[in-house]
């Protein structure tokens, strides 16, 4: 991954961040995964009344690219609404890991830090068939 190429993913997070339906945390995130053939799928978070159907922006974007016929994904951009940015939660976690075990994960805020981990790093031992 170059600069370049985690600029585009980064663009698409917070325009997808744009489209969230969160009207019980005001916490508008975006995700955008790059797949392995080069292709970019985004996804916000949606929420629901029902709290447990509520589906987290990382999940959304992993479950576009794969409905668009991904199948790896080696980068994922997440943008949260913060001073300081924010990893994935464990079921995004545990789903980018289905589909990108060697993942590299950039969380990007409204502040000018940024954090990359490695999936390695932000799930050590994860639970996989394969």
């Amino acid at each position: 991954m170059n600069e370049a190429d985690w600029q585009r993913l980064e663009r698409a997070a917070r325009a997808a961040a744009a489209n969230a339906h969160c009207p019980y945390s005001r916490f508008a995130v975006g995700a955008a995964v790059l797949t392995a053939d080069g292709a970019i799928a985004a996804g916000c978070n949606v929420e629901n009344a029902s709290f447990g159907l509520t589906i987290c922006a990382e999940r959304n974007a992993v479950y576009r690219a794969v409905a668009d016929g991904a199948r790896a994904i080696v980068a994922v951009a997440i943008y949260t609404p913060t001073a300081t940015p924010a990893t994935p939660c464990g079921a995004c976690r545990q789903v980018i890991a289905e589909f990108g075990g060697d993942a590299v994960v950039r969380s990007v805020c409204d502040g000018s830090a940024h954090a990359q981990h490695t999936l390695a790093e932000l799930l050590p031992a994860a639970f996989t068939l394969r």
